[in-house]
């Protein structure tokens, strides 16, 4: 089974990203790539780039670190209503053909700053039905040539994209990644996307949200190969189980004494992801054998919420479970970033249990 293993890099010019202890460098070229560089290195497939108002332009940082490394993968996160999708279509497909393959995709439908940039498009249903159209839309432009299509919120005429995604293997175009919970999100999923992207959960509910997902994509009479499943989550490792718990309950004090919703710039209230995170807690500190859901009552929200903790051999354990249920796609992440990229890739990625065909 081929296996995708990736890092985070928060592309933020505030420090303190998630506790993180580095007071330099942050939005800068050097710092960036430093951990592009860090994660080839280190067995990584490349990273998830941060994405929001206020932070350095997701896409340029992402054509930067293509250009200064060899294999690293970066995953763009990106927003429709941000984007126009014959624009991000050309400008991905010319980015890929660059970088020999390299691009993957996240697509964002979540709230930001959206006044800031022009977009009025706030009901969710309506987010939604947006983000559906934008990656049909984006798929055909990427694969056929004088498409026309009129949408309810998208429109082209004759449009073809040159130069085309660059193939590799059985791949026609970037992989395309998306992640939600409410029932409007995934059927976005089971209809456009190419890996349905989940925030840290218990087994059984992720197991549940996979079983839902396979059967809608039948429902919808799928075009695409079968929907990929990938999971977003912080893992905190040490040598010893005694070890990670310790710093893991450390993290979390120093959580608790400071101000850290300020951080979180998503539909905490709303958003129904969001929500499940935050009811873990309710079931308890600790769910499965080491899914830590106590930051979720002070952590500023988003993917980051819950935490796999353990040595090596128990978030390996862990991570393979959720390999058994059908994922194959896996961010991880913990900071201090430049430290635990290292620690991370070095000690948890080359055990037995996530052994597999590795792809970036």
């Amino acid at each position: 089974m081929s296996l995708t293993f990736l890092w985070y890099i928060p592309n933020t010019v505030e420090p303190g990203h998630r506790g993180d202890d580095t007071t330099s460098g942050w939005g800068s070229l050097e710092y960036s790539t430093e951990l592009a560089l860090a994660a080839e290195r280190h067995g990584w497939g490349g990273a998830l780039l941060g994405t929001g108002w206020g932070r350095p332009d997701t896409f340029a940082l992402a054509t930067a670190l293509a250009a200064r490394t060899t294999t690293f993968r970066p995953l763009i996160a990106i927003r429709p209503g941000y984007w126009q999708p014959a624009h991000f279509a050309g400008a991905a497909a010319t980015l890929d053909q660059l970088s020999r393959g390299r691009v993957l995709v996240n697509i964002v439908s979540g709230l930001d700053n959206l006044a800031a940039y022009g977009d009025t498009t706030l009901d969710p249903a309506k987010r939604y039905d947006r983000t559906r159209e934008f990656l049909h839309l984006v798929r055909r432009l990427w694969t056929e040539e004088d498409v026309t299509f009129h949408g309810e919120h998208f429109r082209v005429t004759g449009s073809t994209v040159a130069p085309r995604p660059y193939p590799t293997g059985e791949r026609a175009h970037p992989t395309l990644y998306f992640g939600g919970a409410s029932e409007a999100a995934e059927r976005v999923s089971a209809a456009e996307a190419d890996v349905q992207l989940f925030w840290g959960e218990p087994l059984d509910g992720l197991a549940e949200r996979i079983d839902r997902l396979r059967t809608l994509s039948g429902r919808l009479d799928r075009r695409h190969k079968p929907l990929e499943f990938g999971l977003r989550i912080t893992t905190v490792v040490r040598d010893t189980t005694e070890e990670a718990w310790h710093a893991a309950e450390a993290k979390v004090a120093q959580m608790a004494g400071r101000d850290v919703e300020r951080s979180w710039t998503g539909n905490r209230r709303t958003a129904v992801g969001q929500q499940r995170l935050l009811d873990l807690a309710a079931r308890g500190d600790v769910l499965d054998t080491c899914l830590y859901t106590a930051p979720g009552r002070f952590g500023g929200g988003g993917a980051g919420t819950t935490w796999l903790v353990g040595s090596p051999d128990d978030v390996a354990a862990a991570l393979d479970a959720y390999r058994r249920l059908g994922i194959t796609h896996f961010v991880l992440s913990d900071t201090p970033y430049r430290q635990e990229i290292a620690r991370i890739g070095d000690r948890l990625l080359p055990k037995p249990a996530l052994a597999g065909t590795r792809i970036g």
